[in-house]
């Protein structure tokens, strides 16, 4: 147990590694010592699966271990495109500030000498040579000039193109966005060029990187989503080669999969990359937990989800992101339901309605409201949910929200049952109000399952009126 111990920060540190950082160290080891071989292909294991921390031999040297770690972060610091990008702003500083150092114009020259072209930060680069190349001219340093002077002359119309890609791409996500957001304009005719410049391996990788980023949002407005299996699995690939890398960018692909994955139902899949997505707290570390946490919740895995989210509380607290923020907390909400505990989750949403009420309309008030009437519907509070739907003016909220693609009726349903319920609404009514949505859905199989797990879920306040209701039938399938 002791050796064991000895053992802990080493194993914290396997842990923390991600199963494409390990599998391209595990491309370019040349070991001849079998031990260290043995060593990294155990933190493989790891990095695939943190319980398999025992598998670490504790016979081994401990030198052993400290100078793998050593060895492990020196060559994912020499492929990691954050850190280039860091090095790039801080030289550029040095320069500016005439403090440039000998091991920053020996790092310059190596990259010029070397004929670089396809740096992830290529652009950046590039303007950091200009003033490089001022900085050497004001200082009579000719020779040198000369070599930064015909880079920069060799490279402009490489420089200028990736210029101009990045202010199309601005055009491109204004585009893209408005039809996230409103789903009044259109996306599509900007796919041909996005998988263009994500598969031209002239531009730099960050270009590349934004492009897929919007061809996943285009794909996810359209709800098509085969064109994506085939850029995910090519950058998969290029993460393996040590390409596109960093620890940042490997999380947010992962939570990405986990998306592509859950439309595909495989939900197995989904939840591996779940948890990868969260292996580290970032920024966006909030935001992956949301993702994860659905899938957990739609495959029934209640506690589990409960568990994490309970754990990531402290840093949804932090997070300055309301969009973020609303999401978990509508979670969270969902989370405390599925444990029967409907009145805490009730408690819940007041609190935050009392402390955030602005901030809820502002970015999320339909995820929020629906997990909130639901907390309170299955209290069969009716009465309670026509007040807050009242006060809030939620019905013709919900109305202006219709447009949207993943939009589901929860809130006007929920309503008619409780109005129903309260003499407010006839029988008749409150079916017709179920049906001639359905009528006049643009259907798809996996919109049509919402709505018919909803409808179960009503079912149990009004058994007698909803007995009967076919979906499927409604929509003549």
């Amino acid at each position: 147990m002791a050796e064991r111990t000895k053992l802990k920060k080493f194993a914290e540190f396997a842990v923390s590694l991600l199963p494409h950082e390990t599998s391209y160290l595990l491309s370019v080891q040349q070991f001849q010592d079998e031990e260290r071989l043995k060593m990294l292909q155990t933190i493989h294991e790891v990095a695939l699966d943190p319980s398999k921390t025992e598998l670490f031999d504790v016979n081994i040297d401990k030198r052993k271990y400290s100078h793998l770690k050593n060895w492990i972060e020196e060559h994912l610091a020499d492929v990691n495109v954050d850190l280039q990008f860091d090095w790039i702003v801080k030289t550029l500083q040095h320069i500016l500030t005439d403090s440039l150092t000998n091991e920053d114009e020996r790092k310059i020259q190596r990259i010029i000498k070397s004929g670089e072209t396809n740096l992830f930060y290529f652009t950046k680069f590039f303007e950091l040579l200009t003033e490089y190349r001022q900085f050497l001219l004001i200082r009579l340093r000719y020779q040198e000039h000369s070599t930064i002077d015909q880079f920069i002359k060799q490279h402009q119309e490489l420089y200028n193109e990736n210029k101009e890609v990045f202010d199309k791409l601005h055009k491109a996500t204004l585009d893209i966005i408005d039809h996230y957001s409103s789903k009044t304009e259109e996306s599509i005719h900007w796919e041909a060029w996005l998988t263009e410049i994500f598969y031209n391996d002239a531009l730099e990788g960050y270009l590349r990187y934004m492009a897929l980023v919007r061809l996943t949002f285009i794909h996810f407005n359209y709800r098509n989503f085969e064109g994506l299996v085939e850029k995910y699995n090519a950058i998969d690939g290029w993460f393996l080669k040590g390409k596109f890398y960093s620890k940042r960018i490997l999380l947010n692909y992962y939570s990405n999969r986990l998306l592509l994955h859950a439309r595909f139902k495989e939900y197995d899949k989904a939840i591996h990359y779940g948890y990868l997505s969260i292996r580290q707290k970032n920024n966006d570390y909030i935001h992956y937990v949301n993702n994860l946490c659905a899938i957990l919740l739609r495959t029934n895995k209640n506690k589990e989800a409960l568990n994490m989210m309970r754990e990531a509380y402290p840093e949804m607290r932090l997070t300055p992101s309301f969009h973020n923020k609303i999401g978990f907390i509508s979670f969270y909400m969902r989370c405390l339901m599925n444990s029967q505990q409907f009145k805490n989750a009730e408690n819940f949403a007041e609190t935050f309605l009392k402390a955030y009420r602005q901030e809820i309309f502002k970015y999320r008030w339909h995820i929020f409201f629906t997990a909130y009437l639901e907390a309170i519907l299955n209290q069969n509070k009716y009465e309670k949910i026509i007040k807050v739907v009242r006060s809030f003016n939620l019905l013709e909220k919900d109305r202006s929200y219709q447009n949207k693609a993943a939009y589901i009726p929860t809130i006007s349903w929920i309503y008619a049952v409780a109005a129903c319920k309260e003499g407010m609404m006839d029988k008749n009514q409150l079916t017709e109000t179920i049906s001639t949505y359905v009528k006049n859905l643009e259907s798809s199989p996996e919109k049509v399952s919402q709505l018919e797990t909803m409808v179960a879920g009503l079912r149990k306040h009004m058994p007698a009126v909803l007995l009967n209701l076919d979906l499927k039938r409604i929509l003549g399938g």
